[in-house]
C-alpha cells in the first residue's frame, strides 16, 4: 500500500509531525520532489529534529528513506545535515538511506545565480531561499545537470561540467558577477562523491521490488500545493510540482499503485516570501497568531505571513490535488479567540469567485469573503480523542470539511507526535 503527504497551503502546515507519525506504520519514506528549501520539525522523546533533505522517517529505526529523482540534491548541505543527525544518535547508512542515481544536484553555481537574479527583480523578489533549487531545476529541463550517476564517471563529469560553467558563466560574466572555476568544482564534487555515490541506486527499480513484497510505502512531499509551479500562486512560487501526482514522477512509481492522498492543512493559513494571500491579517490578530504558532521558517528563520483559514484554497487544493482526507494542524493555536473567521470566497473588482483566478494581476486584488464562527475559551492541546474537544471546536472542524468537501482523517494538537487525533488510517483507508 502506498500513502502520500502533500501540503494543502503554502507549505508549513506541520507535514514532519504528521509524516513521522505515519513513519512508524510504514516501512520506506521517500521524498519525490523540492530540495533544501523546505524544512520539516520533529519532536521525539523531547527531542527536536530539523530536516531539509532527509526524508522525515529517517529518525526511525528499521525504515528504509529514499530521495527519488524529483528533489534536486545539494550534495554539501545533504552530508552535513547527515552529520548533524547522527550526531544526534541517528544512524544513516547505505542501508538505510538510498538515493536516486539519476537525481540532479545543486552546485555553487546554482546558489550564486539564485542570489543574483532575486537581486535584478529588485522590488519583485519572489523571496527564494537563495539556495539555488530553481537554478538547479532550469539545468534539469536545459538538459545540462549534472546527476548522482555522474559522479562515478570522471572523464564524463569534467566534460559535463564544462559545459555547465560555459552556459552560467556567460550569464554571470554579463552581468557584472565573477565568474566560477572548472578546478574547484571538479574536484569537490570528487572529492564529494566518495561518500554520496555508497547511497545511489535506481530507485525505481527499489520501489517496484517494495511493492510486491508488500511494504508499505509512505511518500513525503515538500511545500504545499500553493506553492506548485502550475498550480500555485506563480510566479510566487516553488520550482517543483508539488501535486500528489508528483509521487509518482519523482520515484518512478506508477500511479497505478498509490492509494490514499493526505493533505496536511493548518487551522489558520500562513505563508513565508513574497505573493498574494488574500486572508492575511496585517494587525494585532495576525500577530497573536504567529506568536502562539511560533511561525517562523524552519530553514530560513523567516517570519511567516499569517491569516484566517482560507478554505477557497483549500478546497482548490483538494481538487487539483487528489486529496482524499486531511489531516488538521496547529488547531490549539485558536484556543481563547471569542470567534474565528473562515474565507469562503473573495470580490475582485466588485465580482465574486469562489476560486483563486490564475492572472497574478487579479490574485492581488482578491478581497476575502468571510463566514464568522464562534470560538472556544477551552484548551485543545493534547486532546487526544474527540472527548476531549470543546464543542465549538468541533463544530469549527466539521465545517471546514463541509466548505472543503473533504473529511479530516487526522487532527493534530500539539507538536508531540502523540498529541494526535486519528479518524482515518491513511493506509488502511479506514
Amino acid at each position: 500500500m502506498k500513502s502520500v503527504v502533500v501540503g494543502s497551503q503554502w507549505g508549513d502546515e506541520g507535514k514532519g509531525k504528521v509524516v513521522d507519525w505515519l513513519s512508524e506504520r510504514a516501512d520506506v519514506i521517500v521524498r519525490f520532489q523540492g530540495g533544501h528549501n523546505a524544512g520539516h520539525t520533529l519532536v521525539i522523546d523531547g527531542v527536536t529534529y530539523k530536516l531539509s533533505l532527509l526524508p522525515s522517517g529517517v529518525v526511525r529505526k528499521g525504515k528504509t528513506s529514499i530521495i527519488g529523482n524529483g528533489v534536486v540534491i545539494d550534495p554539501w548541505a545533504l552530508l552535513s545535515e547527515i552529520e548533524k543527525v547522527q550526531k544526534q544518535g541517528v544512524e544513516v547508512s547505505p542501508d538505510t538511506l538510498k538515493i536516486a542515481e539519476n537525481a540532479c544536484l545543486i552546485l555553487p553555481i546554482h546558489q550564486k545565480l539564485d542570489a543574483a537574479s532575486e537581486t535584478l527583480r529588485g522590488t519583485n523578489k519572489i523571496g527564494t531561499t537563495g539556495r539555488g533549487i530553481g537554478p538547479a531545476y532550469e539545468d534539469k529541463v536545459g538538459r545540462r545537470a549534472i546527476r548522482v550517476c555522474d559522479l562515478a564517471d570522471p572523464a564524463s563529469l569534467k566534460e559535463k561540467l564544462t559545459s555547465l560553467l560555459a552556459h552560467h558563466n556567460a550569464i554571470l560574466s554579463a552581468s557584472g558577477s565573477e565568474v566560477m572555476g572548472l578546478e574547484d568544482m571538479f574536484d569537490a564534487l570528487c572529492e564529494v562523491a566518495k561518500r554520496i555515490l555508497p547511497h545511489a541506486t535506481p530507485v525505481w527499480r527499489l520501489l517496484e521490488q517494495y511493492r510486491r513484497e508488500g511494504k508499505r510505502i509512505l511518500f513525503e512531499g515538500a511545500q504545499g500545493i500553493m506553492l506548485d509551479v502550475d498550480y500555485g500562486t506563480y510566479p510566487y512560487v516553488t520550482s517543483s510540482n508539488t501535486l500528489s501526482g508528483s509521487a509518482s514522477l519523482g520515484s518512478g512509481s506508477g500511479m497505478h499503485t498509490i492509494g490514499y492522498v493526505l493533505g496536511i492543512t493548518k487551522a489558520y493559513t500562513t505563508r513565508v516570501g513574497a505573493g498574494p494571500f488574500p486572508s492575511e491579517l496585517a494587525d494585532a490578530t495576525g500577530e497573536k497568531i504567529g506568536e502562539r504558532g511560533h511561525e517562523f521558517g524552519t530553514v530560513t528563520g523567516r517570519k511567516r505571513r499569517c491569516g484566517w483559514f482560507d478554505a477557497v484554497l483549500v478546497k482548490q487544493a483538494v481538487t487539483v490535488g487528489g486529496i482524499t482526507g486531511i489531516a488538521l494542524t496547529k488547531l490549539d493555536v485558536l484556543d481563547g479567540f471569542e470567534e474565528l473567521k473562515i474565507c469562503t470566497g473573495y470580490t475582485i473588482n466588485g465580482t465574486r469567485y469562489d476560486y483563486l483566478p490564475a492572472a497574478t494581476e487579479l490574485q492581488a486584488l482578491a478581497q476575502p469573503v468571510y463566514e464568522t464562527i464562534e470560538g472556544w475559551s477551552e484548551s485543545t492541546r493534547g486532546a487526544r480523542s474527540w472527548a476531549e474537544l470543546p464543542a465549538a471546536a468541533i463544530k469549527y472542524i466539521r465545517r471546514i470539511e463541509e466548505l472543503i468537501g473533504c473529511p479530516v482523517a487526522m487532527l493534530s494538537t500539539s507538536p508531540n507526535r502523540e498529541d494526535t487525533i486519528l479518524v482515518r488510517d491513511p493506509f488502511l483507508g479506514v
